[in-house]
Order: structure tokens, then sequence, then C-alpha cells
């Protein structure tokens, strides 16, 4: 089934946007589900056990903040949504290896919920509403998994435990009371499901696309509206009202990285300590990594510009660096390459271009070889986008990290393949936490043209990144905001996006 089917426009176009929220079909975690089940079945027969068991996962819990009753709102545990899409808390879901039927098992609310928070769902509308097979409460679930399973001796379940590479996390196996009249595996599931997540059908494709849309749109509200004087935040807030305004977004994929001048040399500028507050100049650089999250499903996208609407040479110099390394990288794309090599193509495109105004100096490939770049490109280049902006999956069984500055970073170090939806986000930084001592190091510091580097010191840096789609000969971009310089002060003068056709 195509995209076409499982996303459908639930109102006319609205003045600011040219899109609207989309109706998802749940068809498309039936795929899901689908697409596990032949996965175990493989590996079964592959290793030559019976094609019998129960996947069974345990959803997200609603959380209160501290000791409060402030509920936080819920969003559900990917992998859960993945399999099943079910956006309530407290739910279990189980889907039965050989027949391949799904239940779901919903929690039984006190009566009161429906006073303060509304009608309580029959369970045919749970049936009804996510496409699932059957429909049980969570106290059933022990004896229905029983009887369901019918087999003389300890029914199996496979239960979701595995390290997140991305985070160094152990995802939550389901528990309940009663677990201990089943067999459990708890190293199965973990790999062969996340390797599902890695590649994304159409539908997935579909609205990762929309969020992309909702956002490249966000950014390019953000871009006109920016002018000296005004906070960060603010920006900020722009991004957050057009997506949900316009875009039906509710969540972000992440916090918003909203920098400018000296702040855009910080990574993960945003956070609690760090809260997008500062003040703009006319001579700033900003940095915008911010992203919609559509029915779970995100984007995540970089734009840099100059506060001022105009770019400087430095500021252009340093831009178009990136710029040359990011489209490097998306027309090198294809299935079969290499990311480690993907990443050293960018690292040495950036240094080449650095060279090239004059901020350091030597043999590249020497350049290459000590790592240097890595100290303007402390992050890696990519990693997996869909359900959570850092998708698992980089790392599978048997890869290793690089330990080497940079390389060490990378999200993924796998071959690219057909279907997968990887980010690109070269960047240039000017962070002293890392020119200091590699200044100081006297096999780096013949490298550096100090009295130029000097002219940076709070310059911050540049990242531009968009997501894309892996295809059969290459790749195709999902992110549609300006990127050359020109492009860029054009639509910050007000000029329309996509440019008008002569």
């Amino acid at each position: 089934m195509g995209e076409s089917a499982a996303i459908s426009m639930a109102s006319p176009p609205r003045s600011f946007s040219s899109l609207s929220p989309p109706d998802v079909q749940m068809e498309l975690h039936a795929e899901n589900r689908e697409k596990l089940v032949r996965a175990l079945r493989d590996h079964l027969a592959a290793t030559s056990q019976p094609a019998r068991g129960v996947v069974i996962l345990q959803g997200g819990e609603e959380r209160t903040r501290y000791c409060t009753d402030h509920a936080e709102l819920f969003r559900q545990e990917s992998y859960f949504a993945y399999l099943f899409g079910v956006r309530e808390p407290g739910f279990y879901g189980a889907i039965d290896v050989a027949s391949g039927q799904s239940i779901l098992f919903a929690p039984r609310l006190p009566g009161d919920y429906a006073v303060w928070l509304g009608e309580i769902k029959s369970l045919s509308y749970f049936k009804d509403r996510y496409m699932v097979d059957m429909v049980h409460y969570v106290d059933e679930m022990v004896q229905v998994l029983l009887d369901f399973c019918g087999q003389p001796g300890e029914p199996l379940l496979f239960l979701l435990h595995g390290l997140n590479t991305d985070s160094n996390n152990f995802s939550k196996p389901a528990a309940f009371k009663g677990i201990e009249k089943f067999e459990t595996d708890l190293c199965t599931l973990h790999p062969i499901l996340t390797e599902c997540r890695v590649f994304k059908s159409e539908m997935e494709v579909g609205l990762i696309q929309y969020a992309n849309d909702v956002s490249s749109e966000a950014h390019i509200q953000v871009m006109r509206r920016t002018m000296a004087g005004m906070k960060e935040y603010q920006l900020e807030s722009i991004f957050l009202h057009h997506i949900y305004m316009y875009g039906g977004c509710r969540h972000c994929s992440y916090t918003c990285i909203c920098a400018t001048g000296e702040n855009s040399a910080v990574l993960h500028y945003g956070h609690a300590a760090a809260p997008n507050e500062r003040t703009l100049n006319n001579g700033d650089m900003a940095l915008f990594d911010m992203g919609a999250e559509y029915f779970f499903y995100g984007s995540d996208i970089t734009c840099s510009f100059p506060v001022s609407g105009k770019f400087t040479r430095d500021q252009a110099a340093i831009y178009n660096a990136v710029l040359k390394a990011h489209d490097a990288v998306i027309s090198a794309m294809s299935p079969g390459v290499c990311w480690i090599d993907m990443h050293k193509l960018a690292e040495k495109i950036i240094l080449e271009s650095l060279k090239f105004v004059g901020i350091i100096i030597g043999d590249v490939d020497e350049m290459m070889a000590m790592r240097l770049g890595a100290v303007f490109m402390p992050h890696g280049l990519v990693h997996l986008l869909g359900i959570d902006t850092h998708d698992p999956g980089g790392y599978t069984k048997g890869m290793e990290r690089a330990r080497e500055p940079g390389l060490k970073a990378l999200r993924t170090v796998r071959e690219l393949k057909e279907r997968m939806v990887i980010t690109v986000e070269p960047g240039c930084y000017f962070i002293d936490a890392l020119l200091k001592p590699a200044m100081e190091d006297p096999t780096k510091s013949k490298f550096f043209i100090r009295e130029e580097l000097g002219r940076y010191k709070d310059f911050g840096g540049v990242r531009i990144e968009s997501d894309v789609v892996v295809t059969s000969n290459g790749c195709r971009n999902l992110t549609n905001v300006p990127r050359k310089t020109w492009e860029i002060e054009a639509v910050m003068a007000g000029e329309p996006w996509p440019p008008k056709q002569n």
C-alpha cells in the first residue's frame, strides 16, 4: 500500500502554509507487525527452531512531575508505537509468531476517569481503531495469553531487551504480575525488531516527508522574521507555533536548538542550562536545529543564516565550506556506500575550504591522518531517523565504534541500503575547548594560522542538516529549505520559496 493510501488530506490549505495535517491509516502498523513476524519466522527457521511464541511489548506509562499531580504530556514508547500506533498510555501488545494475530491489552479505567478525562472507550473501539485481532483488559492478560497459546508446558514470550547504541540505554522488557508462568526469551526480539525499523515503508517515508514539509515551512518563517534585538526563544516560539498551528504537530522530535553568535558552537545548545535566551546581534550567525514530529515520525533540520539577512565575507566562507560538504555527500550517496567514507569526505572538503580561505595551512591528507577535521567537526555526520530522532540500528552485532576523534562520534558505520532514512549534517565550529589544545599540540599547531583564526573567536559555527531517504540508485532529499547563500538572502528579504519559475 502506497503513501497516498496511508495519508489523506483532512482540511484545505490555509494562509502561511500549503499543508494540512494528514489522516494516518492503521495499515501502517499492521504492515510493521507483518514485517516483524516474517523476520522472526525467518530467524527461527534459520536457527532450526519452531515458529512458536508470542511477542509481547509494554507500552509507555503516563508520568507526573515529581511528587505533584501534574501529568506530563504523554508520548508513546517508540517500539510500541512502531508496532501498534497506540497513543494512550498503559497498554500492552502481543503478536503471535505462528499466526500473526495481534492482541492489545487496555488498562481498565476507574469510573471517575469519565468525569475528569472524558469518555471511557470500549474494547471494540480500540480493536477497530488500531486494527488488531483482539482486545482485552490488562488484568486479563495472563489468562488470555495462556489460553491463546494452548500448548503444553510454559508458553514462550519474546520480550524486548537490548542496547540502544545511540544512548547506551537498554530497552525495557515487558513486566507484569504472573510472568513467571511463561518461558521468556530476552535475546531474540530486540535486534530483529530494531532492524525492521531501519528500513522504512512507503507509508513511513510519507509521514517523515510530511514532518519535513511542515518543519521546512516553519524554518522559512523563522528566517523571514529574524532581526537583531530579538531573543532566541522568540524564534523558537515562531517555529513551534507554525508546526502546531498549521501542521498539527503537538510534539517536536527533540528540544529545539536556537543558537546565535558564540552559542552556535555549542552542539546541543537549548537545554535547561542554556535555554535559548540570548539577544540577537546584527553580526551574528544563527544556527537553528529544529524538527517537528507527526504521528510519532520525526524530522531533523538545521538551517544556518546571518541575523542581518546578508552574509559577510567570513560568514559566506564558512557557510559555503559546509554547504559544499553537504552537497557532495548527498551526491555520493547510494546503496553500498560506507558511511565512514562519507564522514571523511565531508571532513576533507571542509579542511580544503578552510585552507583556501587561509585559516589553516599545510597538507590536507596529513591533516586527515592526524584527525584535524574533528577539531572543526567533532560530531558524526549522520544518524538514522524515524520514530526517534536518533533511530536505533546504527550498529549491529559485531560492529565496533572507531576510537579516533570525530569518527568515534559516528552514530552508524553501516553501508547504505535502500529505504534507510538518514540525516546529512556536516558542520564547522570554532570551539575553544577543542581549538586551544589542538593549537598547543606540537604535532597539530603547525596547521593553524593563528592571526586568521583569531578573527573567528566569537563566530560560533555553521551546521547544515537535511533528511534523506536512500533510493535504489541514489537518494532523495526530503528537506526543502533555501541552502545557497543567495537563496537565503532572498527568502530573508521576503522573496517566495520555492522561487517563482520564469
